[in-house]
C-alpha cells in the first residue's frame, strides 16, 4: 500500500462534525440584494452554470450554508470548493470545477466557499489548506481532495461521487474503470494495475486506463518518501536526476503539476545522453496521468519540444 502521507494529499476521507453549522450564526445586517444585481454585488456573476432554476455553480456564505448545501445534498450531491481571491492554485483549480458542474447538466452542484469570507465553515471542515474540494452527500462529508488535481482524475473522482450519491450519470460506466479506479483509491496498487492492464489489453487506446496505469506508477515512486525532505534534496541538488524526478512526483501529488512540468524541463535543458532520455520518458508519463485535455500538459509539450529541439 502507498504511503498515507502522499495519497491523503489528492484523496482523504475522515469523518466531519457539521452540527455547529447547522443552526449558523447570525449573519451582519446588509442591504438587501437588488433584483438585478451588478457584477460586484452579486457573488456568482460572471460564473458559468448559475441559470435560472437549474443551478450548477454557486457561491455558499455561513447564512446559506444549510440550505445550500446541507439541505440541497440530501437530494443532489454538492462539491464544495474551498478558496480564496489570493490563492494562485485556486484559480487553476475552480474554473475547471465550474465547467464540469454545467457540463454535469445539474447531476450535481458546485457551492464555492469563499475562505477568508467564511472561516467558521473552513474551520469545521478542517481546511488546512487550498484549495481544497469536499463532497458533500445526504447532508454528509463523503470524501474530499486538496490541490489542484488533472482533469482526468478529477472526472474519476466525480464519477465516484455521483456514484456513492446514487446519480445516474448520462454517460454509462464501465465497470471495469470503476473497479481499477476503487482499488487506486483504496491504496491496492497492485490490484489496480492488473485491473487497468486488463481494460488495456482490451482496449489499447483507452485514455482513462492509461491515466490509471500511471497513477499507479506514480504512487509506488513516492511510496514511502517524506515530501518534505524530498523537495529539499532536491533544491540542495539541481543536477541530480534521481532526486529532481522525486520531487517532480511529489509536486504533481501535491498539486502543483505545472511546477514539476517545469522542473523536469528545465532538467532536460540541462542533461544530455541517456540522462536525458531518462528525464524526457518520465515527464511524458506525468503527461499521460493529467490526460491529454490538461491544458497545462498541452503548454508543458511545447516546452519539452523547445527544449528537445
Amino acid at each position: 500500500m502507498s504511503d498515507p502521507r502522499i495519497t491523503s494529499s489528492i484523496f482523504t476521507r475522515g469523518a466531519v462534525d457539521l452540527s455547529a453549522l447547522r443552526t449558523p450564526a447570525p449573519a451582519p445586517a446588509r442591504p438587501a440584494t437588488p433584483a438585478q444585481p451588478g457584477p460586484s454585488a452579486d457573488p456568482g456573476a460572471g460564473l458559468p452554470g448559475v441559470v435560472g432554476g437549474g443551478v450548477t455553480v454557486i457561491d455558499v456564505t455561513e447564512a446559506t450554508f444549510q440550505s445550500e448545501v446541507l439541505e440541497r445534498s440530501l437530494s443532489t450531491p454538492v462539491l464544495v470548493d474551498f478558496w480564496a481571491e489570493w490563492c494562485e492554485p485556486c484559480k487553476q483549480l475552480s474554473p475547471v470545477l465550474e465547467r464540469l458542474a454545467v457540463e454535469g447538466g445539474g447531476a450535481w452542484v458546485l457551492a464555492r466557499i469563499d475562505v477568508d469570507a467564511n472561516p467558521r465553515i473552513a474551520q469545521m471542515f478542517r481546511v488546512q489548506g487550498i484549495p481544497m474540494v469536499y463532497a458533500v452527500v445526504g447532508g454528509q462529508p463523503i470524501d474530499a481532495f486538496s490541490g489542484v488535481v488533472p482533469e482526468a482524475q478529477l472526472r474519476q473522482w466525480i464519477s465516484a461521487v455521483l456514484k456513492a450519491g446514487g446519480v445516474s450519470v448520462a454517460e454509462a460506466v464501465d465497470p471495469r474503470l470503476d473497479e481499477a479506479d476503487d482499488a487506486l483509491m483504496s491504496g491496492d496498487l497492485d490490484e489496480a494495475e492488473r485491473a487497468y492492464r486488463k481494460i488495456l489489453a482490451e482496449t489499447p487506446a483507452d485514455a482513462a486506463a492509461e491515466a490509471g496505469l500511471a497513477q499507479v506508477g506514480l504512487a509506488r515512486r513516492v511510496a514511502g518518501a517524506d515530501p518534505r525532505a524530498a523537495l529539499a534534496a532536491a533544491e540542495a541538488a539541481p543536477d541530480d536526476v534521481e532526486a529532481q524526478l522525486l520531487a517532480a512526483d511529489v509536486e504533481v501529488l501535491s498539486g502543483m503539476a505545472e511546477h514539476a512540468y517545469q522542473r523536469l524541463v528545465g532538467l532536460v535543458r540541462r542533461t544530455s545522453g541517456d540522462d536525458r532520455e531518462k528525464v524526457r520518458q518520465h515527464l511524458v508519463g506525468l503527461f499521460t496521468v493529467a490526460g491529454p485535455e490538461d491544458p497545462a500538459v498541452a503548454s508543458a509539450r511545447r516546452a519539452l519540444a523547445s527544449a528537445l529541439f
